[in-house]
């Protein structure tokens, strides 16, 4: 038998790096173990609108910035990771559908790889979020679909690949090109497929559904709508399955050609004697089954074509901003509310976290609070966040909100959300070499230490952070034999420190050691950049059976490094 190597999968330019998007706009090409790319980044207050609660990580988030690094911030941030690592419900994903922005080192062949490196590195960030039973939603046109879900079946596996759904967003046709697309996909993806099948939602039926039931017969047990009485014949048919039917007016009737009755002649004069039968008002046509409205079961199997009269067009969408915001241009790319709310029904149920990370106009998250789930919207744009989505939200909370699915969530306003941004890098790089930002100041550097090593924020003087019995100190100058002294003094029993050092004395380690046995002293930011080259979380996610590329793991900082 001959080995098999290798496994199936999509690569691109510079698949082994990542991106940094920069203030205007474009990208640039880096190792993971770049400081710009690794650093986990504070999300700093911001606004509040409506009732929020005490503790911030709890409440609906609205987040300006880029989506990697507020991503990381919920997935790393302790204060934030307790309520969504591994807890989002549902992620939807409406991204660009492939940029036509500029790249600094721009090369026309490279577009393409960085819309793939830019979505696989924010799904990668989604993976470690979703519960085991949520799933992900990515709203795309033919322009990248069928590349995106090759990079989702590396992600998160062929097994976890549900649907492919199809939306139609218009029924117009377009005569001025040679063939006129009326839809566009949402690739749904499973963190598990199994545990998501078990926790998805049935739809409930739509108007037209329940209009196909009817009762001319009075019928006690509801109204109902005919079943066929025969099935096709052939293998596995039963021969008691053959046979001549009288009707009540007398008349015999048989299946027609190349068919049999769905039941035997015993089980057929059951559903005769229990009234499940219709003969027509004379008795005399053939038969037909009721089934009972009041016997389905309560909701309807989701199915992957979408029509624009069940969940709107792109044309219902600008309506409702429209409506929103008069004589304001509406928002490029907005998705109708009852599109986003199918989803949501799907995926997730009242008090859910439901995720979007290029949150736009905010439909997302309008759904969301109408529909009773917890939200966060992440969005890059601060001019989008100002002019569309914390207006749209805050008439949300307001219920000054008319359109959409107010009316079908029975919606009259309530609850809130904060807004919060992306804290700049605690780093600044001149000259070849990296310092600590001059903001770190006022107990801004103690905060940043802490999320970059995992810390609980917990200010407690003179530590500033703990994990578990290890408690951190950070020191804007010189730790000395002195320092250390006092650090250990305060310690309580079998608990060690981490001392985070702007400056080091060399005399000071070997007292630390001394005095508290497994504690550490370290120097920032050498220690913290240090930390990125070393760190597994950093490393791109390959198979187990693939090694990772030498530069997307051991490459050096670009610049040196300076305390």
């Amino acid at each position: 038998m001959s080995a098999h190597e290798g496994r199936l999968e999509l690569t691109w330019t510079n698949k082994h790096l990542r991106l940094l998007a920069h203030e205007d706009g474009r990208y640039e090409w880096v190792p993971p173990s770049d400081y710009r790319v690794a650093e986990v980044r504070l999300l700093n207050d911001v606004a509040t609108v409506g009732d929020v609660s005490q503790d911030r990580a709890r409440d609906n988030l609205l987040i300006r910035g880029d989506a990697l690094n507020a991503l990381r911030g919920l997935a790393r941030l302790p204060e934030f990771a307790s309520e969504y690592l591994g807890k989002v419900k549902l992620a939807y994903l409406d991204p660009p559908f492939n940029t036509q922005q500029s790249f600094l080192q721009y090369d026309d062949a490279l577009e393409h790889s960085v819309w793939l490196t830019m979505m696989r590195d924010r799904l990668l960030q989604i993976r470690e979020l979703l519960s085991a039973d949520g799933s992900v939603w990515v709203h795309l046109d033919d322009s990248e679909m069928g590349y995106c879900r090759v990079v989702m079946d590396e992600l998160f596996g062929r097994d976890n690949f549900v649907a492919t759904i199809v939306w139609q967003k218009s029924y117009t046709r377009e005569n001025r090109t040679d063939v006129s697309t009326i839809h566009d996909y949402v690739l749904l993806y499973a963190r598990d497929r199994s545990a998501w099948s078990r926790s998805r939602n049935l739809l409930p039926p739509t108007e037209e559904q329940i209009g196909r039931y009817r009762n001319p017969d009075n019928d006690s047990r509801g109204p109902w709508k005919s079943l066929p009485p025969h099935a096709k014949a052939g293998v596995g048919r039963r021969a008691a399955q053959y046979y001549e039917l009288t009707l009540p007016s007398g008349r015999e009737v048989e299946p027609p050609p190349g068919r049999c009755w769905v039941y035997t002649s015993d089980r057929f004069d059951e559903l005769v004697a229990d009234d499940r039968v219709w003969f027509g008002r004379g008795g005399d046509s053939m038969p037909a089954i009721k089934g009972f409205l009041s016997e389905v079961p309560a909701g309807l199997v989701p199915i992957t074509i979408w029509p624009h009269q069940e969940v709107g067009t792109t044309g219902t969408a600008k309506a409702e901003i429209v409506e929103l915001f008069p004589g304001r241009s509406p928002f490029d790319t907005p998705k109708p509310e009852h599109l986003i709310a199918r989803e949501v029904q799907i995926a997730s149920d009242p008090g859910d976290v439901v995720l979007d990370c290029f949150v736009g106009s905010g439909t997302t998250a309008a759904v969301a609070q109408k529909m009773g789930r917890r939200w966060v919207g992440i969005e890059r744009e601060a001019s989008t966040v100002d002019t569309y989505a914390v207006p749209r939200l805050s008439k949300v909370v307001r219920g000054e909100d008319p359109g959409g699915v107010t009316d079908a969530s029975e919606w009259e306003g309530g609850g809130g959300f904060r807004v919060l941004e992306v804290a700049p890098s605690m780093f600044e790089a001149d000259g070849g070499m990296v310092f600590l930002a001059d903001s770190m100041t006022n107990g801004k550097l103690a905060e940043a230490t802490a999320a970059q090593l995992g810390f609980e924020y917990e200010v407690a003087p003179p530590f500033v952070g703990r994990k578990g019995r290890t408690r951190l100190a950070v020191v804007d100058g010189v730790v000395n034999e002195a320092v250390v002294q006092i650090l250990a003094s305060a310690l309580a029993e079998r608990e060690r420190v981490v001392i985070c050092g702007t400056a080091i004395d060399t005399d000071a380690r070997p007292i630390l050691r001394e005095l508290r046995p497994g504690s550490t002293l370290r120097k920032i930011p050498a220690a913290l950049l240090d930390q990125y080259r070393s760190s597994r979380q950093l490393r791109l996610e390959l198979a187990a059976d693939e090694e990772a590329p030498a530069e997307a793991t051991q490459a050096p900082v670009p610049a040196e490094v300076s305390a």
